[in-house]
């Protein structure tokens, strides 16, 4: 009778929780599915996705549109055709479509092809939650959907998902909790093979406009491609991800210009906790140490102190975490507290999926490519593009437009800094194996029922940065 009580009691408790935090209903879009309402007919020409893409394991829920790897590209580039969309949206005829279009994106009519300039083709590495939109009684009508690996979008000028291409539909930030979704299968968008909940991201904005963006070949993984932010694939140059990358000594700076270094270094920032570090955080130890050697787009796990959590979400206050677990290098980590019950770090281009529930996204209310989040309080050296300056601290988050002299990044690795050792301490037990994702495929179904597939409630293990 007691254990009865308890239960009816913890029941209850549950049952509150849900109906002050909700699911979130999410559309699945699969690779090849036409929309039932786009703003364009699917065989338009306007974008080409492919069936090739497996959803790579990552990091953490919410990634930067900076991250080196987020995204992917191939040796034919022309996967959406830009000056297609721009006709189309420019023709009188599509006046009320356009209209709808350029609203949903916060700019003017006249703005469109501008816009459209400044924005580059890629193929989705990851399974991405978006808001899109469907074209409906001459409206934009807007719904959350989780996107398929392989699919072909434009990004803007702080990596977020602008255009999806096949169809021409406006997406903006998702603007849910990614850890709280209910992912619905209908309309012919079945349950693909690989799809993973762990695999499911959103993007945040990189804090400062981009250069070019550090792209993986989907078919050939160890050819990276710098592409020109604007550019269509015409002016690509060539790296090899294979090419080790040195981590740099990160000790004692803040958690916003070491997520910097690592980016210009081709390496992502990820952190072991609830909730994603304020900028002004500082970094203790990383995970490996300083002076270890990774492949490009593998995670350094960041380890702060102080400084609470940054306006993405999570409670604020003074934060301490333990290290975090393993990147699977076998250098040894620096730091010998507890080790969190975390999933292993892993970077865009491959490693071990972590179970996370990341706090929602920011989202642009601003023009598009107006970043929600503060930039970063220093610039990082060894940035590859010229004529950088130091900023200013940072200034509290706003939806106004970036001023026309905020210094322009990149994505793209330039040369590593120099190797920095520590000395290793007592090494800790390998974390368990790396999970193995199967081939995506995305054959239409039509008779098959919706069905749908709610999200895990757990708290978050890892947040990347």
């Amino acid at each position: 009778m007691h254990r009865i009580t308890v239960l009816a009691i913890f029941s209850l408790l549950l049952s509150g929780c849900e109906k002050g935090n909700p699911l979130t209903a999410v559309k699945a879009v699969a690779v090849g599915v036409p929309s039932l309402a786009p703003f364009f007919e699917e065989n338009s020409g306007l974008g080409r996705d492919t069936t090739a893409v497996l959803s790579q394991p990552v990091q953490g829920s919410l990634q930067q549109g900076d991250t080196p790897g987020l995204y992917g590209g191939s040796k034919q580039p022309t996967i959406c055709d830009v000056a297609k969309l721009e006709r189309f949206l420019t023709d009188p005829r599509n006046h009320l479509k356009a209209q709808a279009w350029a609203g949903v994106l916060n700019i003017g009519m006249d703005e469109i092809p501008e816009y459209l300039h400044r924005l580059t083709p890629v193929l989705l590495r990851h399974d991405t939650l978006v808001r899109n939109h469907d074209y409906k009684k001459e409206k934009a009508v807007p719904y959350n959907s989780l996107l398929q690996s392989g699919i072909s979008i434009l990004v803007d000028e702080q990596g977020l998902p602008a255009v999806k291409c096949s169809c021409g539909n406006p997406l903006r930030p998702f603007e849910g909790d990614t850890g709280r979704i209910s992912v619905r299968f209908e309309d012919g968008n079945k349950k693909w093979a690989g799809y993973q909940r762990e695999s499911v991201v959103a993007v945040k904005p990189a804090p400062r406009k981009l250069a070019r963006i550090a792209l993986v070949d989907v078919q050939e993984p160890a050819r990276g491609i710098n592409r020109p932010v604007g550019s269509t694939g015409e002016k690509d140059t060539t790296f090899n991800t294979k090419k080790r990358r040195t981590v740099p000594d990160l000790a004692g700076t803040t958690f916003a210009r070491a997520s910097r270094v690592l980016i210009d270094a081709g390496l992502a920032a990820g952190y072991a906790g609830q909730g994603v570090p304020s900028d002004g955080a500082k970094v203790t130890a990383t995970d490996p140490p300083a002076g270890a050697v990774l492949p490009f787009g593998q995670y350094v796990m960041l380890t702060v102190a102080g400084g609470g959590t940054s306006t993405s979400g999570g409670e604020s206050g003074p934060t301490t975490t333990p290290p975090p677990p393993s990147s699977g290098a076998k250098t040894p980590p620096t730091s010998s507290p507890p080790k969190p019950k975390s999933s292993g770090p892993s970077g865009p281009s491959g490693g071990r999926p972590g179970e996370s529930s990341s706090p929602p996204p920011s989202s642009s209310s601003g023009r598009p490519g107006v970043s929600s989040s503060p930039p970063s309080s220093s610039t990082a050296p060894g940035s590859p593009s010229p004529g950088r300056s130091s900023s200013p601290p940072s200034p509290p988050p706003s939806t106004g437009s970036p001023p026309s002299s905020a210094p322009v990044t990149s994505s793209a690795p330039p040369p590593p800094p120099p190797a920095t050792t520590s000395a290793p301490p007592a090494t800790r037990p390998a974390t368990s194996p790396p999970a193995t994702s199967e081939p995506t495929t995305s054959e239409p179904a039509t008779t098959e029922p919706a069905t749908s597939e709610p999200a895990t409630d757990g708290p978050s293990s890892t947040v990347a940065a």
